[in-house]
């Protein structure tokens, strides 16, 4: 888990456009999510009066007016897809698909116009076109964002062999690999995220719905985040052995931000389709809990280089104070151990690598030798792969003293195409050149 993590508060999207031509459909009887949420506070009303002791239990016990949460609205047709550069979101679904038996390029580029179709319409705070579940009726956009992206086998299936960047070429094996292979790579990958879990959910069913008898699901992972407005102030969040994650990421408001993060048009070894495009890197990372939890919290700061309490480096100063790696203590030692996580996964000590996480915790329960199974969705985001995450894990491959406490159990690989313009849907420049 390179330390290079995600801010909670990156800059949001403004508000989304009017309805795409030619893909917007009538709502059924003229009800729209946005239409119900002027009349949710009455309705909520009227329901704790007539509905007795069921209504008291059941409703909070005043109405309350959309928080700015659930309003809160990304753009669908940007120049790089929604759900990178958003902040962490509260609620998370990652999901892979692999084309049907017998789709190829046609029933690909039908899937994906839908599914840009429905995700433009759920982002705006809409109903779904066709068959809307209902879930997310009297919700707000909650700042929903769906991503889509291909995998390396996407292109073998759909005789696009060519138009396959080198960049997607399969991932090297590390020593803390411990791979599920059913639940790693895929031909298409999903991400969905919300601050609100009802609309994230919304959301899945619809894409699930939408992939009809084109794809099926090959894995499903599920994760959340701290939500909006659950601390005082805005700060870094915690992941689950409670570290603060989210220290060095790479800022939008960097210089080169854009062309570390994302392929540029000058690009020499990208396809022109993966311009303002980026590669997903996407990893599930067991935290071995019961062991990290039995270290006293001088030990867990020792193997990450950084205070518990404040996220500041064990050098001194505050979270964004500079790392010193060559301050001693009166013994002589170094005061960020050699092997602490913080230094290892260090841009400045990788060459310059540099990604953007944008990570998901996740708690499935208790694993079949009574462990707990909970963990890192790690999900980062680069112009290059193999000189980001690739250069990095290698690294810490050699000697992280974070991988005592972790294993990574599935992996993929994804090529994220720039936004869709007005007008287009998700990957068309690919599927339709």
């Amino acid at each position: 888990m390179p330390e290079q993590s995600t801010p909670q508060s990156l800059p949001e999207a403004p508000a989304s456009p009017a309805a795409e031509e030619g893909v917007t459909a009538p709502d059924p009887g003229g009800l729209t999510r946005r239409r119900l949420l002027g009349t949710a506070g009455a309705t909520g009303l009227a329901l704790g009066a007539a509905g007795g002791a069921v209504g008291y239990a059941a409703a909070p016990s005043q109405a309350s007016p959309l928080s700015s949460i659930g309003a809160d609205e990304v753009m669908f047709h940007v120049k790089h897809q929604p759900g990178i550069t958003q902040g962490l979101q509260a609620r998370g679904h990652l999901v892979a698909f692999d084309l049907a038996a017998g789709a190829g390029r046609k029933e690909a580029a039908a899937l994906l116009r839908r599914w840009s179709g429905t995700a433009r319409r759920l982002m705006a705070g809409e109903t779904a076109a066709t068959g809307d579940t209902g879930v997310a009726l009297d919700a707000g956009p909650s700042s929903l964002t769906v991503t889509f992206g291909f995998g390396n086998s996407f292109f073998a299936r759909t005789g696009l062999e060519k138009q396959r960047p080198v960049a997607l070429d399969p991932l090297p094996d590390f020593s803390s690999d411990h791979l599920d292979r059913t639940r790693s790579n895929g031909d298409l990958w999903v991400q969905i995220g919300a601050n609100d879990a009802l609309v994230a959910f919304h959301a899945l069913r619809a894409i699930q719905k939408d992939a009809g008898g084109a794809a099926k699901v090959r894995w499903q992972m599920n994760g959340f985040n701290r939500t909006p407005g659950a601390t005082a102030h805005p700060m870094t969040a915690r992941n689950l052995m409670g570290q603060m994650d989210g220290t060095r990421n790479p800022k939008p408001a960097e210089p080169d931000f854009d062309r570390r993060i994302f392929v540029p048009a000058d690009s020499a070894k990208d396809p022109a389709w993966m311009v303002n495009g980026s590669y997903a890197v996407v990893r599930r990372i067991r935290m071995l809990l019961d062991d990290w939890e039995k270290l006293s919290v001088t030990a867990q700061e020792q193997v990450i280089g950084r205070r518990k309490s404040d996220g500041a480096a064990l050098s001194g100063g505050t979270e964004t104070t500079d790392m010193d790696l060559e301050k001693t203590d009166a013994n002589g030692d170094l005061v960020v151990p050699i092997n602490a996580h913080a230094r290892i996964s260090r841009p400045d000590q990788n060459g310059g690598a540099a990604m953007l996480r944008r990570p998901f915790s996740y708690h499935d329960g208790i694993a079949a030798d009574g462990t707990v199974d909970a963990g890192l969705l790690f999900v980062c985001w680069q112009a290059d792969p193999l000189r980001g995450f690739v250069t990095v894990q290698r690294k810490l491959d050699r000697g992280d003293a974070l991988s005592t406490y972790v294993r990574h159990e599935s992996s993929g690989l994804f090529a994220v195409p720039g936004g869709a313009a007005e007008g287009e849907y998700v990957g068309q420049r690919l599927l339709e050149a």
